[in-house]
């Protein structure tokens, strides 16, 4: 949670950079806005297209059926929304979020790593891993759904892991922004996160939780990419190697001392 409080104030003392970041929120959450209000509008039927064989049902059986089928159809749509949001906003905000992220390596010192591809190279990597995670949180927002039948465990252990499954998707697609300019592909990008599960879990899952407030996504955004920069820092060794020069140039507690 550190690296998400560092990075909202590095946006909090670079202002301008903060709200040039609100755009591609903001663009973003309308187009989804939309789709949220069609989804309000066709879920009932979209359930009673899935569900032919409860029509012979009695009442009231028919309806608690349909209801919570609803309910849960909803819940998971919400859920992939959350994800898909930030891949959504990331996407569409690519060249601001690059060189938020460049600026803030700038600020840390040290080498400042680039790509070197072209623009629309780095939106069609960008998008190509995004669909793949999607299919990832796709499967396990399918295996959550099925498991939340589960009596006991369904209401209480199954929805703490979805948290920590979307808060590990969203610390991915953040720190992405910083790896993919490292040349890391997805597939080891997944491998450094699951290497650091506490670190990773710790900076996504408030984000999660704060994503589920209307609006705080947007205006988180351009922080929680600072903040993801800083953490792919630490994942690299990059932070590390950076203090140990400032050590090394400050010099030594022997060498500051006058011969004896």
């Amino acid at each position: 949670m550190t690296y998400l409080a560092r990075g909202q104030r590095w946006v909090g003392r670079n202002r301008r950079q903060w709200g040039f970041g609100l755009l591609p929120g903001l663009i973003t959450l309308v187009g989804y806005a939309a789709a949220i209000v069609a989804l309000v509008a066709g879920a009932d039927d979209a359930v009673v297209w899935a569900t032919p064989f409860a029509d012979d049902w009695g009442s009231p059986w028919l309806g608690l059926f349909r209801g919570a089928m609803t309910a849960l159809f909803f819940g998971g749509c919400l859920l992939l929304a959350l994800i898909s949001f930030t891949a959504v906003t990331l996407l569409v905000g690519q060249p601001f979020y690059e060189a938020l992220s460049e600026r803030v390596d700038r600020a840390e010192g040290g080498a400042v790593p680039e790509s070197g591809l072209p623009l629309w190279r780095e939106l069609w990597i960008s998008a190509r891993e995004s669909l793949a995670v999607l299919v990832r949180v796709a499967l396990w927002g399918v295996l959550l759904f099925a498991l939340g039948f589960v009596p006991v465990i369904g209401q209480t252990v199954i929805p703490a892991i979805g948290f920590c499954v979307s808060g590990f998707f969203l610390a991915e697609e953040l720190t992405a922004v910083a790896l993919q300019r490292r040349g890391v592909p997805l597939k080891e990008r997944l491998a450094m996160l699951r290497s650091r599960k506490l670190l990773t879990l710790g900076f996504g899952v408030p984000l999660a939780l704060l994503f589920l407030i209307p609006l705080v996504a947007v205006f988180v955004m351009p922080g929680a990419v600072a903040g993801a920069t800083l953490l792919v820092r630490d994942l690299t060794g990059e932070q590390a190697e950076q203090d140990g020069e400032r050590v090394t140039e400050a010099g030594s507690p022997s060498e500051s001392l006058p011969a004896l």
